[in-house]
């Protein structure tokens, strides 16, 4: 084969990818638009749109380079040649990391995710010691030599906006109060050295978020303003500067945000300095590029396998009907895959499992849902994996495992940041008959609930073992074998029986579709102890009647998109 062919793949790969990066930055210069004219659907459409755009970009690159090589595109060594020459193509590239990823899903999809060795495709990065030097910096500086109120008042003016302010001078005074308020001990203004705001504003659902920080002699302190939209009036809402809260606005169970990124990796460089609690990875996946995310996620794991020895093992809770799940306690994630049979009570099919998991990657998760990773045929070290885990896989799955001398390679499977389940956090409050945190749990479960049906997502299967309290104390939904759209259910009474005896039978008295659904039956998720009981019908005893679920039904089903932000009301200033 002559040599002009791996240049002209390599400069075609190039093409696709170029195309993808264009229209992915269309999309998302399209967010201050449709926030500014308050577009909410739309909105979500676009951040779904955009989500989907990778595979349909991808595909037409692979079927590209079918066209012109024919079955040679599964030759091996002509990939050796692909990527030297597809690596000379990207050294000018303030993008590089995410042209690499890009070639890598063209090779995976074409050899079907085997045989990834670092000869063939970018297991390590070419550019992981380039710096990117970008033509605009990340950042505005600002200095407080004019006084506070001048700087916040150059901060707000250079967001950019097409829209006026609701009553800036109160939006000023509020953020001076805040300051005052909310900073360190030992922090003063006249410390301060300068603030830092990054140029692009982030987009989000019915929010705009101001980020950066402030530099004093202390140290750096992370901020985030966000601003919402009052009938084309702008306004800040509030401020956000604990570094714990303003990671759980870049949190992995929120949509991804809308932000014009022209260099990623300075750009996460910038936003790990603000929260460095936040892995490369996930503050990749939190700006949209959730191809990339997983590229960082696969390289930190390699490299956590290489320097701990702990064993791969059976996820502490209750074994799942429909997925089982195993995890390294050394790492903060757990690994899901698909039983061969379910339970005979699981009206589900794997096919069906993997659409709802694919219907939370493109939903709004309102920071209740966990956010998902998908492998195909990963490799995990025979020596590390438990014999109980083995055993167990073996008898669930056996046609997603391939056992070898050294390695077991699983055939497909979802990776998810771990929590600790809810009935366990429970058991654990109760047995402590701690009641304040028995009290903040339920309290938080019921809101996951409501929070969930005002995005149009029911649950399905509601019991504690399917939900899970995170290291910032929130529930978290993440069991997704049974969710369905809200509108598509059909919330009903249990009619009344005519005689005794069918009331007392085993099976219902009364006819029941797929799709019915009776909130009085929600009474056995809380038959687990009586405070708990007591404390959920306190806080959240509408949800055990139909009223509640249609009236949410018809507020979805009219279009109206509900606010829930990343932040507690009691957080907001007054107006």
């Amino acid at each position: 084969m002559s040599k002009e062919v791996p240049e002209r793949i390599a400069r075609e790969v190039l093409k696709h990818f170029v195309a993808y990066r264009a229209l992915f930055k269309a999309i998302t210069d399209t967010a201050q638009y449709r926030f500014e004219q308050e577009l909410w659907l739309e909105i979500q459409q676009a951040a779904s749109y955009r989500i989907d755009l990778y595979e349909q970009q991808l595909q037409k690159a692979v079927d590209s380079i079918a066209c012109i090589i024919g079955s040679d595109v599964y030759e091996k060594p002509l990939w050796k040649e692909i990527k030297a020459s597809y690596t000379g193509l990207l050294y000018q590239r303030d993008d590089s990391e995410l042209a690499e990823t890009f070639y890598n899903s063209i090779y995976c999809k074409v050899f079907k995710h085997r045989q990834l060795t670092d000869e063939y495709m970018f297991v390590r990065s070419s550019m992981a010691v380039r710096t990117v030097s970008s033509g605009n910096a990340i950042y505005r500086s600002y200095s407080i030599e004019q006084g506070l109120v001048a700087l916040i008042g150059r901060v707000l003016d250079d967001c950019g906006f097409n829209l006026p302010w609701e009553n800036k001078k109160r939006d000023i005074v509020n953020l001076v109060r805040y300051i005052q308020q909310h900073m360190p001990l030992g922090f003063d203004i006249s410390c301060m050295v300068n603030v830092d705001v990054i140029r692009s504003v982030f987009y989000r659902n019915k929010g705009a978020y101001i980020v950066g920080r402030i530099s004093y002699r202390g140290g750096d302190i992370p901020f985030v303003i966000p601003v919402l939209n009052n009938n084309q009036y702008v306004y800040v809402d509030t401020a956000i500067s604990d570094q714990d809260q303003v990671s759980i606005i870049f949190s992995f169970t929120r949509a991804y945000f809308m932000v014009s990124v022209d260099a990623p990796s300075n750009f996460v460089d910038f936003l790990h300095s603000l929260i460095p609690s936040k892995s490369i990875g996930e503050l990749y996946t939190s700006i949209g590029f959730y191809k990339q995310g997983k590229a960082e996620f696969v390289r930190d794991f390699i490299g956590h396998l290489s320097h701990s020895k702990d064993m791969f093992i059976i996820a502490p809770g209750v074994k799942g009907m429909v997925m089982t799940v195993f995890t390294l306690q050394s790492y903060p994630v757990v690994f899901k895959i698909i039983k061969d049979k379910f339970s005979s009570s699981k009206r589900v099919t794997k096919s069906m499992v993997h659409e709802r998991y694919q219907l939370v990657k493109r939903h709004d998760r309102v920071g209740r849902m966990a956010d998902t990773q998908e492998f195909s045929n990963l490799i995990l070290p025979r020596e590390r994996i438990s014999d109980a885990l083995l055993e167990e896989l073996q008898e669930v799955a056996p046609s997603s495992l391939v056992v070898e001398e050294k390695t077991v390679t699983i055939k497909h499977l979802w990776t998810e940041r771990r929590m600790t389940p809810l009935n366990i956090y429970l058991d654990k409050a109760l047995d402590n008959d701690d009641s304040s945190v028995i009290f903040h749990a339920i309290n938080e479960y019921g809101k996951a609930i409501k929070q969930l049906a005002a995005a149009n997502i029911f649950a399905g299967d509601m019991l504690f073992k399917n939900f899970g309290v995170t290291r910032h104390k929130r529930v978290v939904f993440y069991d997704y074998d049974e969710i369905m759209y809200l509108t598509e259910c059909n919330f009903r009474e249990i009619p009344s029986a005519m005689y005794l005896e069918q009331e007392m039978a085993a099976e219902p008295w009364y006819s029941v579709a797929p799709n019915d659904v009776f909130p009085e039956e929600f009474t056995a998720l809380t038959a687990c102890n009586v405070k708990v009981r007591r404390i959920f019908n306190e806080l959240h005893g509408d949800l055990l009647g139909v009223e509640f679920w249609q009236k949410m039904q018809k507020q979805v089903g009219s279009g109206e998109v509900v606010d829930i932000f990343p932040y507690r009301q009691m957080q907001r200033f007054t107006h």
